[in-house]
């Protein structure tokens, strides 16, 4: 072998190592390169469920806050419904004494004088019922309703609608559109309705 041959030889066998060594540089730095873009995204992945968490409880608060809203709107009111309650049998007792002395002019003036003073009170008394939006249910003449009516009773009636109200028993009342005291009726029905047994 000649001094060429064997500098040849060595030309390539360092061009070999060179070329392996470049080979697995570049590995290497694949490996790096594939290894952070799979890092940037897992990061990625976790950015966007964060995104998620916030926006589903900024969601959640803003339902939080429309039923508070809404709870608080409802308490305000809904409020005097006790208070109502409780003043409820006063209406009804003022009624009472007005429609006792019905019939009665000629008992006396002592008698007209008393009447005329107890419906003034009603009167007054039902004016500041409803200046806190409480509403009197008289509903003679109207179709029964359940959720605003109580059925004390049917009775034959040829002369009104079938499940319409003949008579009122007790009147109801609402507070803001909301039933404090239902009404209680007399229901007319059908003259051919099968017998109802109201004992049951």
């Amino acid at each position: 072998m000649s001094n060429d041959e064997n500098r040849n030889e060595q030309v390539e066998d360092e061009l070999k190592e060179a070329t392996e060594a470049a080979a697995e540089e570049a590995q290497a730095e694949s490996e790096v390169v594939e290894g952070e873009e799979s890092e940037v995204d897992a990061l990625r992945a976790q950015v966007k469920e964060a995104q998620e968490q916030v926006l589903r409880s900024q969601a959640e608060m803003q339902n939080v806050r429309r039923r508070a809203e809404i709870d608080v709107e409802k308490a305000h009111k809904f409020a005097l419904e006790k208070f109502v309650k409780e003043l409820l049998p006063v209406a009804d007792s003022l009624e009472k004494a007005v429609e006792s002395t019905e019939g009665s002019e000629d008992a006396g003036e002592l008698v007209a004088s008393i009447r005329e003073g107890v419906e003034m009170t009603l009167n007054l008394f039902m004016n500041s019922l409803g200046k806190f939006n409480v509403e009197q249910l008289n509903p003679v003449g109207e179709p029964f309703d359940p959720q605003q009516h109580e059925a004390m009773s049917m009775v034959p009636s040829p002369d009104a609608e079938p499940n319409s109200i003949v008579a009122v028993v007790q009147k109801g009342y609402l507070l803001n559109g909301r039933v404090v005291r239902p009404a209680m009726v007399v229901v007319a029905k059908a003259e051919d309705a099968p017998k109802i047994d109201e004992q049951a």
